[in-house]
């Protein structure tokens, strides 16, 4: 691994999506709304074969070989990467935000957990293993994913470089400075994802959100891909259920700030 996605870290990510106006509810015959729907038809299609097209040139990718012996904290002790594979040949892992100074995981990757949770007996059958992984000991992992009512493997990169190395940590230091010189363009939800971690900013900065895969062929583990920020919407179901409804988002300026817990809705 190299420093290159860590330098990439803490460029101020693009944290908002782009803002819709709300031109008013158009009202048509059903003549004109099949018209209008069958033009729209064609659009989707597109985005359907471009969306193919990207999964194609993601396999495409070339493979980067680990080169370090990882060791990863989990419910039965370190175990190295390559064993993380649980006899499989293809490791996707989320790399979730819950930082070393969190006393609960951030509401938003709660979310994503909830998500991605009910998949994993159908990604295990497609010969992938699915893990999380975070920088919270992994006492603490265990007794959140508990109250979350999660069954997907959670392990702690406490002890390891790894989270470091891929970009998605930072040490507090640093993180505070970065803060104090991006402060005002820190969307709101930052700082109430802070306090409802149990943090404060600069400590819920240290963390960023990321997805990984990475290949094991003949013992050697490879990294095949990497995203992060909005590129891990495909792990929000809600957001393209919302996206089909007539309101949409609905999120206006208010991005993200309706995200709660699971069990947190009730009393909102």
């Amino acid at each position: 691994m190299s420093n290159d996605t860590q330098s990439a870290w803490i460029r101020p990510p693009e944290w908002l999506p782009d803002q819709q106006s709300d031109a008013g509810h158009r009202i048509g015959t059903r003549e004109e709304w099949t018209v209008a729907r069958e033009e729209l038809l064609i659009r989707e299609k597109e985005h359907t074969r471009l969306g193919d097209e990207l999964a194609r040139q993601r396999r495409e990718l070339p493979w980067v070989r680990v080169e370090k012996d990882y060791r990863l904290d989990t419910d039965n002790g370190p175990r190295p990467l390559a064993e993380l594979f649980d006899g499989r040949s293809q490791l996707l892992i989320y790399h979730f935000m819950f930082g070393p100074t969190y006393d609960a995981g951030c509401p938003i990757n709660s979310s994503i957990a909830d998500s991605v949770n009910g998949l994993i007996p159908h990604l295990n059958a497609r010969d992938v293993t699915m893990l999380f992984v975070s920088q919270a000991p992994i006492e603490k992992l265990q007794a959140y994913k508990r109250r979350m009512g999660w069954s997907f493997p959670w392990v702690s990169s406490a002890s390891s470089e790894f989270n470091a190395d891929l970009g998605y940590s930072i040490g507090e230091e640093q993180a505070r400075t970065w803060v104090a010189e991006n402060l005002g363009s820190l969307p709101p939800i930052v700082d109430r994802n802070a306090s409802a971690s149990g943090t404060d900013v600069a400590g819920y900065l240290t963390e960023s959100p990321g997805f990984s895969a990475f290949a094991l062929e003949d013992g050697v583990v490879y990294q095949t891909y990497q995203t992060w920020w909005r590129g891990l919407e495909f792990l929000m179901g809600y957001y393209p259920i919302l996206d089909r409804t007539p309101k949409g988002r609905d999120e206006d300026e208010g991005w993200q700030l309706w995200i709660r817990r699971h069990d947190e809705y009730a009393s909102q």
